[in-house]
This record gives C-alpha cells, structure tokens and sequence, in this order.
C-alpha cells in the first residue's frame, strides 16, 4: 500500500523539452531523492529524446524511472490529415494548437509498453506530423498495451470538449479512451496552478469520474526544479520566443508553482483544499506498477553482411580478406604479411566483428565501382591489414608502421568504428545505397543536441534582459578563452580548487564591479547546460540488424523527410546500434574534378592510387610553402612551418599534420622537429640511459614523441606491455585521473625495471609520456590524410591549371575563398579567363595554361540553363547574341539570367559591349521566346516561306552605344560572379595596401594564430554598408572590406561609427583597426577605427608604375594620358613603361605629373590604356 505522506509525479518537463522544461536530469533525480520520492516520470513535450539517458541517470540516483510522454493527439481525424479543426461551431475558445492537436499523458507500464510508447512516438512523427508530431485513434489503439493514458493538462481533448460546454462529447472520448487503454489504465489527470482554463474543467472532470468511475491523479505540471528556478526558466522561454522579459506581449507561464513540489505541499492542495487524497495515492500506484528495462548491448544489432550460400559471416570474411591480400601483395606473401593477417584475422573472429567489416567492405566497394572517390583511410582504421585487403582502406600499414592495436585489440570493450571519407557531392548516393540495400527501416541519421555554453548562455541572458549588444561583448570577451575546444563552466569561474580558475580573474573584476554583469551572470546560470535545439550528426548513420522503430523512436525532418534516431549517438550506442561515419570531404570532390581537367585538357589518365611518395617537384612546393589550396597545409603559419622545415619524404607530411596542433605547438614540438631535422637543434632520446631502446621508435620524428602509436611501442618495447595493454594505457593518460594513472605507473614502471633501467629513466619517461600523450596524434589517421595531402602538392606542382580549375569550383559558393584561389591563381601565373558562352561550361575549366571561369558561378545561373547553353552551341559557336538566342532552348530566355550573362562579360567574346546588349535584351527575349512557343506547338508563323536557315526576327545591337565607365562594369561583373575576374579596382594599389595593414585578408582569412580579441589592421575596399539603429536609438553599421584577396564583414558600433561616418561609403579604399572575434561560424571583426590610407605612404619607393605600348603613343592619346594624370594631382612619382618589339624603355615623368595612387586614377587609366596598364 502507498504511503500516505509520499507522491511521484507523473507530468514533468526535463531538459529534453526544448528551451521549455528547465529541469537537468542530475538536478532533478537529485532533488528527488532528496524529497523522498520513489519515482519520478518524464513526458516531455512530443519526443522520448531523453529516455535513455532519464533511465540510466535515475537508476544512478537511486530513483525509479517511468518513460512518459506528453503526446499530441489528432482532433479525432486521422494523423495523415493535415488540417485544423473547429471545436466550437459558431464560437471560439481556447484550443490547443489551434484545432490542429490537443495533448494526452501516456506513461509506460511494462517494457513491452516502453516499446510501444517508442512506435507510438515514432510514427506519430513518421506519418502525423502537423506543426507537431500526433498521434490518432488508431495508432493508440494498436499500441496501448503497457501503456497508461491520462487525460493530460488543460489542452487535453476532454478537458477542451467541457471547456467549451460539451460534456456529451467530453464523456464519449472519455468513454473511448476507457476502452483504447482499459478501465484501470486511464486516469483523469487534475493540475491546480490557479489557471482559469483548470478551474473551469474541474467540475466536469469530477463528474466524469463518478460517471465513469475513472480513477484520477494529481499532477505538477513541472518545467523546472526548484521554485527559486522560476525566473531562470522565464529567461529560457524568451530565449525560445526571441523576446525580451521587459515585453509586456510575450508568452508567459500564468499561475505558479510550476516546480517539483515535495508530497506536503501536493497533499495539502489535493488533500486539504480539493479532498482527494486518493489523487495522490494513485501516483503512488501507478509509479509502483511501472517496470521497465532497456537492455544494453555492446554491437548487438549491427547489421549484417549479405554472404553467399555455405557461408557464415566468419567464414566469408576470411576467404574475402586472403582474397585481397593475394591481391594487394601478390600471391605469395611475406612473413610479415602472412603473420599480420592471421592476428587481425583471429582478433576481428574473437570480437565477433567480422560482419562490420564485412557491411564496411560493401558499401565502400559499391562506391569505388560506381566511380564515387572514396579516401585512402581515416582515423586508426587505417592500421587494419584486413581493411587493407578489403579496400576499406587504401593505405598499406606496414609500410608505413602502423598499428592494428590502436584500432582493435583483445583488450577493447568498445566498438571500432570505421570513419570513412567520400567525394561530398556523392555522399548521398552511398547512404542511399545502403538504405535500399539494408532496408530502409534499418537505416537512420542520427541525432545531436546542442547545449547553450557559457558564452552563449551570457550573451542569451543579456539579450533577454534587455541590455546593449555591446554589454554582452564586453562580459564574454572577459570569459577565459576556449581551449581545444572547450570554455570554462559559468560556476568554476569562482570556484578555485578548478584547474583554470586563474583564467578567470578578468572576469571577477568585472563581476564585482558592476551590479548588471552580474544580473546578466545570476540569470546565464539557469541556461547554461540547457539544450538549445536538436540537430543530426554530421556524418553517422545507423545501420542496424532489425527495425529501428523496435529499438528506439525515431523521427522524420520535414524539410527532406530524413529518418532520424530521437536519441543521440551515445544512448544509441549503449543500446547496441552501430554508427559507420558517412563524411564528406570537399577535397576528394577537387581531387576528382582535378583529375578529370588533366584527362580533358592533357589526354592524361592519371591514376592517383599509382604516385609514388617522391616527386621532386611536389616537395620543392612543400619547401616553398606554396601550399595555398593544399589539403590540411594551407595555413599561412602551416607554409611558414614548411618552409622551416623542408619536408622531403612522406614521413615530413604525416608529422606536419600530427605537430601542427594546439597541444604540440603549446610545447614547441613543432619548431623543434624542424629545427632537429634541418640539424639545427641535436637529437636526443629522452634520457641518455633509453637512446639505445627508443631510437628505432622515435627515429623518424627525430627523438620526438609525435604519435600515439609511438607512446603504445614504447610501453610494449620497454615495459613488456601487449599492445592491447598499451592502448588502455595511452588512453588512461589521456584522461589524466589521477588514480588510474598511479595504478598504471606500478605495471609500467615494474615492466621497465625488471628490463634494467633505472628509477630515474622511467621517471623522466613517464614524466614525458603523460602529457604527450594527451595530445600525440594517430599515426593511421595522419598519415592516411598526408596521402591526400601529398596528392593534392603533386597535382598542383604538376598541373597547377587543372588542380587550381577544380578549387575553384570546389568553393563557387564561397566567394571569399574564391577570392583567395583566384589571387594564388594570378600569383602562380594562371590567367583566370572571364564566362564565355562559347567556351564556359558549368564549372571551372582549365583551357592550356589557363583557366576559364564556370557558368554555374554566375549569379541566377542553375545547371538546366548551363545545359541548354551547351546544348545550343552543338549546333555551331554562337556568332551573335540573336544567333545565342535562336540556338537555345527555350528555358534558357530567361530576362533575368540573361542580364546576369551580359553583365559578367559571358557575350564579350561576340564583339557585343555589355551596355549595348542590356537596352536590347528584353525585346529580344520577348521576341524569339514567342518564336519558340509557336514553334513547339506547331502555329504558323508570321514567317513561314522565309529561308528555314532565318528566324525571321531582325534584332539590332547599338555596337556603337560606349561602354558602362569601367567602375560600373567592374561592379556589375562582382555582383553577378561575386568577384571581380577582368580587373579589380585596387589592382595597381597594392603598395597602398601592404603600407596601411598588418596582413591581407587571404592571410588573415587562413591564420589561426591570431588570438581572440586580439587587434589587427586590414586595408581595402568598401564593397557594402548596412546602417543600422541601436535600440538606444544610435547608428551603427556593418560594412564589406575586400581587398585582391578576399572579403570580410565588419562590424561598425556607434563609437567608432560616430567618427567614421563620412568614410563608410561603398567604392572607398579604407583602413579599418579592428578586434577579432572568433566564432564556430568563422571569423568577425568588430571596428575600432575607419580612416582613409594615405595614397603616397611609401613616398617615392611606391612609383604608380604605367606600362604602355609603342604603337599606341598617339598624340592624342598622349593628350589624354596627360589629362588623367592631371585630374589626380598628388605626391607620387609616375613612371612610364614604353613596350613594344624592342626593349623596354622607362621614363620618369616630371614632377608637375605626380599623382595620387587612388582607386579612381588606376580606373581612368585602365579605361584608357587596357587593364593591364597598372603593374
């Protein structure tokens, strides 16, 4: 029998209610326990995200978990109907959803009810999604076997049927629910937070309850915890609405007590004020009828390979693994070979892996065999011989001294897990694959949650108390600094005893000095640690042995009806579903696109499987650090480090990508690996007493601890220690408990002493090894991306055209990184050549030397118009722009894409000015688009009887119109390409630019070293400005400052916009000091000074350099050369470069023509003498 002084709440609202219930579970088992309660259930609003992890954390608590659920149901209609409904003919009330839903409590009984309740879930959003997932009559019907159904809060279907004064109707679903559920597994739920809408209800539920004899519970329909977390929880809904506290109009909890009340207060209020104590006792009841269990599992349900007839997974996967390494090493094997493959093979049967290695093998082979590239390796998967065989991996592990123990080891508990890299614009076709191949319902995406952090938790709780933007900035710039990765936790900030409280000081002061920082503090409190939102993980997706919807709910994504797992990989895991990591890499999509422009443009096949690591040409580039567009090495501090270093074998490549590292830099080992290697720092081994043991290990790194493989040799070959043992150790030290390394130093420094060395040598080993090994990298996985990388210096060393064509494709859609390969481009001395109609196709071309900008890139340009283009000239080149239009299908005239055409220069090459083409271009299109249309309809024509070779349409292009000045075309051509490709306004000013800032903005774009907060000075052109108002009612703005290399956004407040003001105009060449701000999402700068560079800063070491060729020196001409340079007088020199057949004659002219180095003297040159004028 129930106590009479306990209860267990049944509605309750956890963190996995969205930015709507605040309740962590930790806080909220422990405060729990701490009431006495023997239960306690979770119904969070439309999903079960969290019943795992509310499962596993209330039994660690000591608490009985019930999986609950706050279901919608469909107002009587069935789920497929996406439709509202009115309940009130002739009125209006208060209905949930609007008529489209109402709500419903249903708590799992039994296991086989969880399950239930997980279908139920599922397909409610699978089939009934309508604003929210819902559920209808018959879904109810076939899951409601251990499942107990209430009549839910005030928005329940029987409570709105008596609010609106239909107590026949209300009794007839009560009646229906009676029967779905059975008589004792329905209960009326009563709520009190003094609401109306519960008030009014009551009376008719309580008359219910005689009529149908239904039992009834008491319920808190608990958001958060604590009741002092009602203000926390009032912030979490504005950050939910977008509102402020202050707004009198937002959505507010009305009544109170929304928290998880002790039994005394809910026995007072249903005990004392309504007298129903049996309320209370039925929760009780219920929380001691509910009994549910998951069973865990470790890899249970992956899926299974498909193999052949007398085979068993086992059995197929030994004769596929020899099969492949006859093939990869000939059919008679080495030793070492032979000896690997048995050990992999034995471990991978022991483990009972040999049908995921199997699945792996499959999907990956289907890839490669429908030509979708596949990467070499990923992660320590890249260790595995078998993988090898299987071509799961292209990379042979013993040459390059890979371990199979850090992938997979007898010692291991957890699964592998295979990551594997795939061309990105095919991704997609490989995870269908295996959907249809697998079934579709044994294959889901993955969910994530995203938790507000503390950063984001300040500036959301600045934005919902209302206080300046800048208020937010100032308290976060204050916040200690993310290291790899991870922030400090809002309460450790005052908390000395943790590791980074010194971190911390910047922000105390603040905190102490000022009452609204720490308002703003006090209210990020309550919403750090709360989820945010849901999302789906990047690359994993579940591939399980059974149905998914038996194992764990699952959801659909409206925007493209993805199938999704409601728990995140973690739980999934814990349950025994098996991720394989789908990722795509934009890098094999320009490999592919890179070896496709040397077959079409050199009639070369190359294969890059084939290379060999030692191309001369491919590590001079290395050495050079020209490594701009180079896999993992483009960093502008990465080609400072490879120009130190000199890399000349692959080896240099792996380590470059392990060492450039926060953990390793943090260390120097970095610089000194390149020092060691160019001999300028002396090799040593640790201690002098190890040299002898540790030189095969550490050799090739030059006696530095760079991988984890290395740590995992090391305590092999000098402690004894098995390689499986080895890996627990690396992993031990990596998560630096203390206990568990003390433990581990007494095996590791008895193996080293029963081996002779010395206390003092382990100690100095030991010493060493535990911190590199937090940060050493994974061998496998350098070295599998350093073939990428190396294939990637090959191509552009030898086919730089081709290798940079298929770049810039790769990045169309980023016009800041185009900007940046388009700058390397002119840098390595590629022309990158303007649209042509006659010549463009989608993408990027390389043509000889060259390289020819793609029509796919062109703003309103989707591929069906580049294929019609295409289409149309088989014909014939295109002579004119009415011969384009008569050639083109009819898709293609198009007002708007055309104008999009002519205005990125795509028509230049058929002798048309681009100005002259858009007064004609509408009638034109008007013109021959009816043309088409009576042709592809069979109408007679007003020109039937003309020549068949004539479309009778006369359309005349005024040639002879000037063209736009050469400002408005370069701005035409950039919004239309999103860069400038003929010219660019500041070519001839880059003197101006390297005087007037630390760096140009591809530099900065690519630099990681610049900190946080730290300043910095950029020059360039003002290409956008967006005023703004405050809401204290000041201006500010944000405005585009591009330079030859790239673009970059800048945030402008209203100090320094008071001053800066007359400067912000677009065309303008700008110095703008700034701060950074890094974020997930890139790179911001907030502007501290806007001002105007001095156009002759270098004085007379900066000469405005004109070439002009002999033949052109007209008088006129010369006439008006003259006037240019008048119309810009200034300070610097002009020299000009007379060119022509013979050598090169330079004068410098007189004083009376200096100028000054603007924008607009470059443009009137250009206009005058050519755009390549200007050097």
């Amino acid at each position: 029998m129930p106590s009479d002084s306990s209860f267990v709440h049944l509605h309750v609202h956890t963190e996995y209610s969205m930015l709507d219930g605040a309740s962590l579970l930790d806080g909220l088992f422990e405060r729990t326990a701490e009431l006495g309660m023997p239960a306690i259930a979770m119904t969070d609003h439309g999903n079960l995200h969290g019943a795992y992890d509310f499962y596993s954390k209330a039994r660690a608590h000591g608490v009985k978990p019930i999986i609950g659920l706050e279901a919608y149901l469909t107002p009587n209609t069935h789920r497929s109907e996406k439709k509202r409904v009115q309940w009130n003919k002739g009125g209006d009330d208060d209905v949930a959803g609007g008529g489209a839903y109402t709500h419903m409590t249903l708590l799992a009984e039994s296991t086989e009810g969880m399950h239930n309740l997980f279908r139920l879930s599922s397909r409610s959003s699978l089939e009934g999604q309508y604003y929210k997932p819902r559920a209808d009559r018959e879904l109810l019907h076939t899951y409601a076997k251990g499942l107990i159904g209430t009549t839910g809060c005030p928005s329940g279907e029987i409570q709105t049927w008596l609010r609106i004064g239909n107590y026949e109707k209300a009794r007839e679903s009560a009646a229906e629910f009676q029967d779905i559920f059975g008589r004792e597994n329905f209960f009326l739920e009563l709520m009190d937070h003094g609401l109306d809408i519960e008030t009014r209800v009551r009376d008719g539920l309580m008359r219910l309850k005689r009529d149908l004899a239904l039992p009834a519970i008491a319920t808190n329909d608990s958001h958060y915890t604590h009741p002092e977390d009602a203000d926390a929880h009032d912030a979490l809904i504005c950050v939910s609405s977008g509102k402020t506290i202050s707004d009198p109009n937002r959505l507010k909890f009305d009544g109170g007590g929304y928290y998880i009340k002790s039994a005394a207060e809910m026995r007072s209020l249903w005990e004392d004020k309504h007298e129903m104590p049996e309320a209370c006792d039925n929760t009780l009841l219920i929380a001691e009828r509910c009994q549910v269990e998951f069973t865990e599992s470790n890899g249970g349900y992956m899926a299974r390979a498909d193999v052949p007839a007398g085979h068993t997974e086992e059995s197929w996967f030994v004769e596929e693994v020899w099969r492949g390494i006859h093939a990869r090493y000939g059919e008679t094997v080495s030793d070492e070979v032979r000896e690997r493959t048995e050990m992999e093979l034995q471990v991978v049967r022991d483990k009972g892996y040999c049908g995921y290695y199997l699945v792996v093998a499959d999907f990956i082979g289907w890839a490669k065999d429908n030509g979708i590239r596949v990467g070499p390796g990923r992660g320590s998967g890249a260790g595995s011989i078998a993988a090898y065989a299987l071509r799961i991996t292209d990379l042979c592990p013993l040459t390059h001294g890979l371990i199979f123990e850090r992938f997979l080891n007898p010692e291991r508990p957890s699964m592998p897990d295979f990551d594997i890299d795939f061309d990105e614009r095919r991704r997609a076709e490989v995870i269908r694959y295996v959907s249809e191949k697998y079934g579709s319902e044994r294959v889901a995406m993955i969910a994530t949650f995203g938790r507000l952090k503390s950063k984001a938790a300040i500036k959301d709780a600045n934005r919902v108390l209302d206080f300046p933007f800048a208020m937010g900035e100032k308290i976060t710039k204050a916040l200690p600094a993310d290291v790899m990765g991870k922030g400090v936790p809002l309460p450790a900030l005052f908390d000395d005893k943790h590791s980074r409280y010194g971190d911390g000081k910047d922000f105390r002061d603040l905190h102490a000095a000022d009452a609204e920082v720490r308002k703003i503090y006090d209210t990020a409190l309550g919403l750090e640690g709360q989820i945010r939102q849901w999302g789906v993980h990047a690359a994993g997706v579940i591939m399980s042995s059974e149905p998914l919807i038996d194992i764990v709910p699952i959801m659909k994504r409206e925007q493209d009806g993805a199938i999704i797992t409601q728990f995140d990989y973690p739980m999934c895991e814990s349950l025994g579903l098996v991720k394989m990591d789908f990722l795509g890499l934009r890098n094999l999509t320009v490999l592919d696109d890179a070896v496709s422009n040397i077959r079409s443009n050199r009639g070369v096949d190359l294969v890059l499987e084939d290379l060999t690591f030692d191309d001369p040409e491919a590590y001079a580039l290395l050495g050079r650090g020209d490594t701009l567009g180079v896999f993992q090495l483009d960093g502008g501090p990465m080609r400072a480090l490879l120009r130190q270093m000199q890399p000349d074998n692959f080896e240099d490549i792996s380590a470059v990508i392990a060492l450039y590292r926060p953990g390793p830099m943090g260390a120097n080992s970095h610089v000194n690996y390149a020092l060691r290697k160019t001999g300028k720092q002396p090799i040593d081994y640790i201690h002098p007493e190890l040299t002898e043991a540790l030189k095969p290990i550490l050799g090739t790194t030059y006696g530095l601890i760079v991988y984890q493989e290395q740590v995992m040799s090391i305590a092999q070959e000098l402690a004894g220690f098995t390689l499986g043992q080895a890996d627990n150790l690396r992993r031990a030290m990596g998560k630096k408990k203390r206990e568990v390394l003390e433990k581990e130093f007494v095996g590791f420094e008895a193996g080293m002493m029963e081996r002779g060395y010395s206390k003092g040598a382990i100690k100095t080993l030991w010493d060493i090894l535990v911190p590199f090994a937090d940060y050493a990298f994974n061998k496998a996985h350098s070295a599998a991306y350093g073939v990428i990388s190396y294939w990637t210096a090959y191509l552009k060393a030898r086919y730089p055209a081709e290798y940079m064509a298929a770049l810039l494709t790769s990045t169309r859609g980023d016009k800041d990184k185009s900007a940046i390969y388009l700058g390397e481009c002119r840098r390595l001395g590629i022309q990158v050549l303007p649209p042509d109609v006659n010549d463009s196709i989608g993408t990027f071309a390389s043509v000889g030397e060259d390289i020819r900008f793609g029509l796919s890139a062109i703003r309103n340009v989707g591929d069906n118009v580049v294929a019609g283009i295409v289409e149309g000239r088989q014909a014939g080149a295109y002579t004119d722009f009415p011969d384009f239009l008569d050639k083109v299908p009819l898709h293609v005239c198009n007002k708007r894409m055309l104008d999009s055409l002519i205005k990125s220069g795509a028509f230049d090459s058929l002798g048309h000015r681009r100005r002259a083409l858009t007064t004609i271009a509408d009638e034109a299109v008007d013109a021959y688009v009816d043309l088409k249309r009576n042709a592809a309809i069979g109408q007679d024509s007003l020109f039937d009887g003309l020549d068949d070779a004539s479309s009778g349409i006369t359309i005349s292009v005024p040639d002879q119109m000037p063209e736009w000045e050469k400002t408005q075309l370069l701005a035409f051509e950039r919004d239309m390409l999103g860069l400038y490709v003929s010219d660019h306004p500041l070519r001839g000013l880059e003197h101006v630019l390297r005087a007037s800032s630390d760096c140009s903005l591809g530099e900065l774009m690519v630099d990681t070293e610049r900190a946080d907060g730290s300043t910095v000075t950029i020059c360039g052109l003002i290409t956008g400005v967006s005023r703004r108002m405050s809401k204290k009612g000041d201006t500010w703005a944000s405005i585009t400052v591009e330079d030859l290399e790239g673009g970059v956004e800048v945030m402008v407040f209203p100090a320094a916009y008071a001053l800066a003001s007359p400067v912000l105009v677009n065309d303008t060449v700008v110095v703008v000091k700034s701060r950074i701000r890094r974020r997930d999402e890139g790179l911001e700068l907030m502007g501290l000074e806007v001002t105007l560079p001095s156009m002759s800063t270098s004085g007379s070491e900066a000469p405005v350099a004109v070439s002009m060729p002999v033949a052109r020196c007209t008088a006129d001409t010369i006439a008006r050369f003259k006037q240019v340079l008048a119309a810009h007088p200034g300070a610097s020199e002009v020299h000009l470069r007379l060119t022509g057949t013979g050598p090169t004659k330079v004068m410098r002219l007189d004083r009376a023509y200096r100028v000054s180095a603007s924008s607009a003297l470059i443009a009137d040159l250009k206009e005058l003498l050519g755009p390549s004028c200007v050097a």
